[in-house]
């Protein structure tokens, strides 16, 4: 059974039995934190149900990954397996429910990293691997490289027997029709839909889906009860993106990194402004180098480098301490934390906790 495959088991069994607003005390350290992107997320631009969707959503995902650490799991394996469930929530810009590229097709990126060996894995352009996540950390684990793209990382991903779907599985009418929209508005030509969409696998005409604008990310940070740091990030990049872009969320340093010294940071938004910054790696010097708190590190990048320039977005991070951290400039960012003995919580708009 795959590490994903069981963590939805574990998700379900979480829900069932999750019945307070304070995680149970472990007898060792352990937090997590995951995002869903940032972006234009507003009270008024959701409905009730789809505020409550997004909820429930990012709800399911941190029990699953805090009852998995509760229980003694590796930093990297709840990485991998949580931001697998968020790839397959068409909720969210990643894996299943990625924004479409200009020629209307879906091109994924992920990244990894361990914060106990600096080592780290990422793909960029994928379009045939079910979870790019996982891809990702076989990139780290079963090659000699950081960073594979477009067709030697499909070709890797099957080499590796990971599971391989049609491009009609990553397909939602609502990043269908942004798509459209965009391409219209720029007067640029209309494509046709992906092979295979003559019929929808699942939820794909779901009217739950949010267009957070232009970007969307997934990722989640973790400390496990070892002490060790892991990040991951997952993404299907930009709506209408051209000429093979890619964004940070590959990116080491940039959109993922993770460090024992320091932290381990993932990051959500207009991902060349957070390659410019190095923004997650920026996070984590200051921690190690300035000796700033983890939260007035990702403020001070987030807050004052970042928009300085003109950039949007947010980050989550979590420290080899346990503490937990996320900072974001837009009107909102879908985002949840757990720690052994400490409250979860799960937050959309500005003015959430």
């Amino acid at each position: 059974m795959s590490v994903t495959s069981s963590f939805w088991r574990a998700g379900l069994v979480a829900l069932l039995f999750f019945t307070g607003p304070v995680m149970a005390e472990s007898t060792q350290r352990w937090a997590i934190a995951i995002h869903g992107g940032a972006g234009v997320i507003e009270r008024a631009r959701l409905s009730a149900e789809q505020e409550r969707a997004y909820r429930q959503s990012l709800q399911k995902v941190l029990t699953a990954g805090a009852e998995q650490l509760a229980a003694g799991s590796s930093a990297l394996d709840v990485v991998e397996a949580t931001v697998g469930l968020l790839e397959d929530d068409p909720l969210f810009n990643a894996g299943r429910g990625a924004v479409f590229t200009a020629e209307g097709r879906n091109e994924l990126d992920s990244s990894i990293m361990d914060g106990r060996t600096l080592q780290a894995g990422a793909v960029a352009g994928v379009r045939y691997t079910r979870h790019p996540i996982s891809l990702a950390r076989r990139v780290m684990e079963q090659s000699p490289h950081v960073l594979l793209m477009g067709e030697g990382a499909d070709t890797f991903s099957r080499e590796q027997q990971l599971e391989q779907v049609a491009p009609a599985w990553f397909y939602t009418e609502a990043r269908w029709n942004s798509l459209l929209d965009f391409l219209r508005s720029r007067e640029l030509p209309l494509p046709q839909k992906p092979a295979g969409v003559g019929e929808c696998i699942g939820d794909c005409t779901s009217s739950l889906i949010h267009l957070e604008g232009k970007f969307g990310t997934v990722g989640v940070v973790v400390l496990d009860t070892a002490g060790n740091l892991a990040a991951g990030t997952s993404t299907g990049g930009t709506t209408g993106k051209r000429w093979g872009r890619v964004g940070d969320s590959p990116i080491i340093g940039a959109g993922t990194y993770a460090s024992n010294r320091s932290c381990a940071v993932s990051a959500t938004g207009t991902g060349e402004y957070f390659i410019r910054l190095g923004v997650a790696k920026e996070i984590c010097s200051l921690v190690e180098h300035r000796g700033m708190s983890l939260q007035q590190a990702t403020d001070d990048v987030v807050q004052r480098q970042l928009s300085a320039i003109g950039g949007d977005g947010g980050v989550i991070a979590v420290g080899p301490n346990g503490e937990l951290a996320w900072s974001f400039n837009t009107s909102g960012m879908y985002r949840a934390r757990a720690a052994a003995g400490q409250p979860v919580t799960v937050g959309i708009f500005k003015d959430d906790p």
